[in-house]
C-alpha cells in the first residue's frame, strides 16, 4: 500500500506560514491525570496567546474522542493509537503555522516520546500538570473517579491503570500549591522566546 503513496510538496512552506503569522509554530502538550487541571490551564494559556495576536488551536481529549477518535476505547493499545493520531494532527497544525495546545492524560512515557519523534523535539513543549490522584479524586469534576471506584469504568488512569509521570518535563505545574494565574504566567514566560515574535 505505502509504495503507491507519493508525498506532495506544495509551494507554500512552513516557513512561509510562520513568516505570514509573524511567529513560530509548535506544540504545547499538557499531560496529567483526569481532573488535574490540564484543560483549564491550556484554555487560559490559549486566551493569553490569542490576546497577543498568536494564531492558536486547542486539541482536547474529550472533544477529540467525540470525533476523529470516537472509534477508540481506553485500552492501553487504543490509548497509544489515540495519542499517535493526535500527534499527527498536531504535526499538521504546526506545518500550518499554528501554535497548537493539546490536553491529554497521555499516561505512557513511550507514547509521549513518540509525540516528540513525530513533531520533532524542537517543536515540542511538555507541560506536566502535577496533581495527586487524591486531589483529582476530590475534585472529580466529571464523576469518573466515583464510577471507577464502583467498577463502572475500566482502565481508569490513577485507579486501575498506571500513569507514568514525566521525569524531566519542560514545565511542571503543581496545582495544589500554585494558582491557575501563576501557572499561565509561568508557561507564557517559558514559551515567549520560542515564539520568535517578528515584531519585537
Amino acid at each position: 500500500m505505502t509504495k503507491n503513496i507519493t508525498h506532495h510538496n506544495y509551494h507554500i512552506s512552513i516557513s512561509d506560514r510562520r513568516s505570514a503569522n509573524n511567529h513560530n509554530s509548535f506544540l504545547i502538550w499538557f499531560t496529567g491525570l483526569s481532573g488535574s487541571g490540564k484543560s483549564t490551564i491550556a484554555n487560559r494559556v490559549e486566551q493569553e496567546l490569542f490576546n497577543m495576536g498568536i494564531k492558536t488551536y486547542s486539541l482536547d481529549g474529550d472533544n477529540i474522542r467525540n470525533g476523529i477518535n470516537k472509534d477508540l476505547s481506553f485500552s492501553p493499545e487504543d490509548r497509544t493509537e489515540n495519542i499517535r493520531r493526535i500527534s499527527e494532527v498536531s504535526n499538521l497544525m504546526i506545518e500550518a503555522g499554528v501554535v497548537t495546545l493539546a490536553a491529554f492524560v497521555s499516561p505512557y512515557k513511550k507514547d509521549r516520546k513518540n509525540i516528540r519523534s513525530i513533531v520533532k523535539d524542537v517543536n515540542f513543549v511538555e507541560v506536566y500538570i502535577n496533581t495527586s490522584v487524591e486531589e483529582c479524586e476530590k475534585r472529580d469534576v466529571k464523576g469518573l473517579y466515583k464510577k471507577a471506584r464502583a467498577g463502572e469504568i475500566k482502565n481508569m488512569t490513577g485507579i486501575s491503570a498506571p500513569y507514568e509521570a514525566p521525569e524531566s518535563p519542560d514545565i511542571e505545574i503543581k496545582t495544589e500549591s500554585s494558582s491557575v494565574e501563576s501557572a499561565v504566567e509561568h508557561i507564557i514566560e517559558y514559551i515567549t522566546p520560542k515564539l520568535q515574535l517578528k515584531n519585537e
